[in-house]
């Protein structure tokens, strides 16, 4: 074979590979660029918000919130996608309401259905929308998530990311119930505390008044009975006939005589029971005719009449006993008796 006509044919084959490679090549790198933006991307978008990241978000988004543009339902389709492509480009894919990607392309879908941009920009933006409608839910903007979850919704109803949402909402919404159940139950409880603090302050204070007027009239009444018990001797001693000269001369000693009789009051709790007693009580009669160390010498039974007994004998009055025509002390025991029969 000649030579030439070899050299040339190998030229024509390597002119027909070039073009296949370049291909290949351009292939291979559209299907490499689909599975980042597809795939991997939104992978890695759901693994930081797994942790507690936050998806990127531009600066001019982040800085101001561009104004809706005004009479939208007047927009052409030509236009909506301008707008649409300027909110991707912004990273505003379901919000804010009534100014994101989102709803620019299901308006245009609403005026085409059947538009390939509107079409394939949902779906390929749809796993992005997710993690942000997944961000509303995590920071507990409930209300918020569930608009952007329906809107998902409308841009692809059967997609099953939409039952996660859904149901990490629901959580949410349950988390959220609870915890202000906790604090209104909280808030009352603390609420029958301060009511049941001033409750017991108020009986306090009405216990402590009713002590005190119990303490007066008591104080009222041994007054009235210490008055009425002096008004008594004074008037024993008016009434009491003057004594001839000669039975002055003769009971210029004299022991002490008691002017007034006094009843010991009977112990409640003894007399509901029945339970009868005595007291033997000591005492001294001073030359003024009162009581003074008034003690029990002996007592049956111990410790249940006592305080009857020498509360009775301290109010006794004497005509006090006479030593040559002069008032001198003198000590006497007198037994009590205290009987249900009495």
């Amino acid at each position: 074979m000649d030579t030439r006509y070899t050299y040339i044919a190998h030229r024509r084959v390597r002119g027909a590979v070039r073009p296949v490679a370049i291909a290949i090549v351009a292939i291979i790198a559209a299907l490499a660029a689909a599975a980042w933006l597809l795939i991997i991307r939104p992978y890695q978008q759901q693994m930081r918000l797994d942790s507690g990241g936050v998806p990127a978000v531009s600066a001019a988004a982040k800085s101001q919130a561009e104004a809706a543009p005004a009479n939208v339902q007047a927009m052409d389709v030509n236009q909506l996608l301008a707008e649409a492509s300027k909110a991707l480009k912004d990273q505003r894919l379901l919000a804010p309401a009534g100014n994101n990607a989102f709803e620019f392309y299901l308006r245009v879908l609403a005026k085409q259905p059947d538009n390939p941009v509107a079409t394939s920009a949902l779906r390929e933006t749809f796993p992005y929308a997710a993690s942000d409608a997944e961000q509303a839910v995590n920071s507990r903007d409930l209300n918020e998530a569930q608009r952007e979850i329906d809107l998902l919704a409308k841009a692809d109803p059967a997609n099953y990311t939409l039952t996660i949402l859904r149901s990490k909402l629901d959580a949410q919404r349950k988390l959220a119930s609870q915890q202000q159940q906790q604090a209104q139950d909280q808030q009352k409880a603390a609420q029958l505390a301060a009511q049941k603090a001033a409750t017991e302050k108020q009986e306090a204070a009405k216990q402590a008044e009713q002590q005190q007027a119990q303490l007066a009239a008591e104080q009222a009444a041994k007054a009235k009975q210490q008055r009425l018990e002096q008004q008594q001797q004074a008037a024993a001693q008016e009434k009491a006939p003057p004594a001839p000269a000669a039975a002055v001369a003769s009971v210029e000693t004299t022991d002490a005589v008691q002017l007034n009789k006094i009843i010991a009051n009977y112990p409640t709790a003894a007399l509901r029971s029945g339970q009868s007693g005595w007291v033997v009580v000591g005492f001294t009669i001073t030359p003024e005719g009162r009581t003074s160390d008034v003690h029990v010498v002996d007592a049956q039974p111990r410790h249940v009449f006592d305080r009857a007994a020498t509360e009775a004998v301290s109010r006794y009055r004497f005509k006090p006993a006479m030593r040559d025509g002069t008032a001198v002390a003198s000590t006497k025991q007198q037994k009590i008796e205290f009987s249900t029969g009495r």
